[in-house]
């Protein structure tokens, strides 16, 4: 694979069952190099593969999220624009009809659900306060008040006045949005009752809440004459809630906000009395994948839901009552993306290390049929590098690596910390081979994919409840027994020419690890977190850190700069290639300044690339010239000093 190939890639997501469990609904993505952005369709496939998938909208808009009517003859989705604004539209697919634009809004649209008797869909949105009444132009409109933490959001600016709010609006368009739960406070994905009197939604709407950012239940009144009323009372939060058939109960996402890293587990939530009954805490799982985290789904008295399992994301059944151990639905190496049920089909999108994500259906009787090839000509061009699992005192790690010997090597660090590498497809992975490089990664301590416990070993020695090892503590000691046992297995792997990068924590982890030993050639920190004291004050999430590290800032500030590379930046003799984008609210800028400032001064070699325009995740959802460019120049950058094949990029020397 070359950088190139990016503007080729595929995606698959969103499937979508037909009441009938006869068709599919699914989005398909691809990128449009000459416009320079990405571009999405809804298609429909059936499920017996009678016939081909096709596109059932045009996609020039980005459209997405697609919903079945509940009589099964309507499709409703979401549709956005250049500018950021959305609409939610519905197409008939049987029978005759125009695709009907429902509403259309100066902010995103997402996630639609019909009401049960298809007369109404309500969906979510952002609702611009009163300041932005005052014209277009912000050097005019009166200032922001902020009082009250995550006032921002990486990816999608202030929120602080533009709430996330449910609205209501009648099926076939011929009424405006009522807004039923708004500003100021922000309001997940709602669901409807069954019978269609009210809405539920997670919400932290006590004040103060955003302290301990705990989220509960609320109802809604569709009609949006009286105020959302609070269902739960839980010492958890409560996320992504999903209604049973017969209403009494909800299956909710539940995480204690307080302590980070925890899992999110199912539970089952008794509609009258709040009682709360776990149904997956003896797995002791993230039910909350990275990506891929989805309400609980209920099949009859079963609910459905995926976890991370030591690189796997695979999906689970579980009785609601907790009577029976959960057992796997959809298994083996390769991660479950997204699905959908109905009765025992299941519809799902799965990627494994060697293959783009497609969509198959797993009939009741265990068969399982792919639906989509729209991959194929991408993998018959670009052919992909099998990686080759290995552990080491527990850590799940891997290796590929192309054909040959006197292979240079790159060790992989994700972020998060609070995720995995998963056994899906990832393109920086193949990038990287495809330059004559073996590369190495795992899933330290602080991962996601095993116990509870694994992931808390990042919290700080100094953490009231479950203290750790710190963010470069047992992780950094892990990263690199797994770099030395790749190196030990295969000769063939030149231990003079190791090189590290990662992005977010991973490029946190890059910074400390070359703050801590000279034995890499090169290194590549990116959207980094550097200095953890300012990170808490600087970042979108800023306040919420002290979950994570186990102490405040305020109260323990030498916690924090003791886990900063930033003031080991002295120690810093490694080559450093350092990537960040100036719209990143999650590691700000300020973070990559820093460090570039401090080596600058030292003298140190050091090269700082900004990218315009760009948030954090530029490497996932970046515009898509940005994101060749960047593989290009983290290629450049590492083909300099390790000795791997340089792009040929007039750009990166002009």
């Amino acid at each position: 694979m070359q950088p190139a190939d990016i503007a080729r890639i595929v995606s698959v997501s969103s499937p979508a069952l037909s009441p009938d469990g006869r068709r599919v609904a699914f989005v398909v993505g691809r990128i449009d190099l000459d416009a320079n952005r990405q571009r999405s369709a809804v298609w429909l496939a059936d499920v017996d593969g009678a016939t081909a998938p096709y596109p059932l909208t045009a996609g020039e808009h980005g459209d997405g999220a697609p919903a079945w009517s509940p009589d099964g003859r309507r499709l409703a989705y979401t549709s956005g624009d250049a500018d950021g604004g959305g609409s939610l539209r519905v197409v008939p697919v049987d029978g005759p009809g125009e695709t009907v634009t429902v509403c259309a809004r100066n902010e995103a649209v997402e996630a639609p659900v019909w009401s049960p008797d298809g007369s109404r869909i309500a969906f979510a949105s952002r609702e611009r306060a009163a300041r932005y009444r005052h014209g277009d132009d912000e050097r005019a409109r009166p200032p922001r008040r902020i009082d009250r933490l995550l006032s921002r959001v990486d990816g999608t600016g202030w929120t602080i006045d533009r709430p996330r709010g449910v609205f209501v609006v009648a099926a076939d368009g011929t009424g405006a949005p009522v807004l039923v739960a708004g500003g100021p406070y922000e309001h997940g994905d709602p669901v409807w009752a069954p019978d269609g009197g009210r809405l539920v939604v997670s919400a932290v709407r006590r004040p103060g809440g955003d302290l301990d950012e705990r989220a509960d239940l609320h109802e809604l009144d569709p009609t949006g004459r009286t105020d959302p009323r609070p269902l739960t009372d839980s010492a958890l939060s409560l996320w992504m809630p999903a209604f049973s058939p017969d209403g009494t109960r909800i299956a909710v996402l539940a995480g204690d906000a307080r302590i980070v890293p925890s899992h999110h587990q199912v539970v089952v939530v008794d509609v009258a009395t709040g009682a709360e009954k776990p149904v997956s805490a003896a797995l002791d799982r993230q039910c909350a994948p990275f990506p891929g985290a989805r309400p609980p789904l209920w099949v009859g008295e079963d609910l459905l839901f995926p976890i991370e399992d030591h690189g796997t994301v695979p999906v689970l059944r579980a009785p609601a009552d907790g009577t029976r151990a959960p057992e796997a639905v959809l298994g083996g190496t390769r991660a479950v993306r997204a699905f959908d049920a109905v009765g025992d089909t299941v519809a799902f999108v799965a990627s494994t290390p060697t293959a783009l994500g497609e969509l198959f259906v797993r009939d009741a009787d265990g068969t399982e049929r792919q639906l989509t090839h729209l991959a194929a000509p991408f993998h018959a061009d670009v052919v992909p590098f099998a990686p080759e699992p290995f552990t080491v005192d527990g850590i799940d790690a891997w290796v590929i690596r192309p054909e040959g010997g006197d292979l240079p090597v790159l060790l992989s660090i994700h972020g998060g910390p609070m995720t995995q590498y998963a056994t899906a497809w990832f393109d920086e992975f193949q990038l990287w081979a495809g330059a004559g490089y073996a590369v190495v990664w795992c899933n330290p301590h602080g991962s996601t994919g095993d116990t509870q416990a694994f992931s808390r070993e990042i919290r700080a020695p100094e953490a009231a409840e479950h203290p750790g090892s710190g963010w470069g503590g047992r992780a950094a000691q892990d990263v690199l027994a797994v770099l030395d046992a790749a190196l030990d297995r295969d000769p063939g792997l030149d231990r003079d020419r190791v090189g590290v990068l990662g992005g977010s924590y991973g490029g946190y982890l890059t910074t400390w690890l070359v703050a801590h030993t000279d034995r890499f050639a090169a290194a590549c920190s990116e959207r980094a977190a550097n200095n953890l004291e300012s990170l808490e004050w600087d970042s979108d999430a800023a306040g919420l850190f002290r979950h994570e590290i186990g102490v405040g800032h305020v109260d323990a500030p030498e916690v924090y700069r003791a886990q900063s590379p930033v003031h080991r930046v002295r120690e810093i003799r490694t080559p450093l290639l350092i990537v960040h984008s100036d719209d990143d609210l999650r590691c700000p800028p300020s973070q990559a300044d820093q460090l570039f400032v401090a080596l600058r001064l030292l003298g140190r070699e050091v090269e700082y690339w900004r990218f315009p325009e760009e948030g954090h995740e530029l490497s996932r959802n970046g515009s898509p010239r940005h994101r060749i460019q960047r593989a290009e120049l983290i290629l450049d950058f590492f083909g300099r000093h390790l000795g791997g094949r340089r792009p040929e990029a007039d750009w990166l020397s002009g």
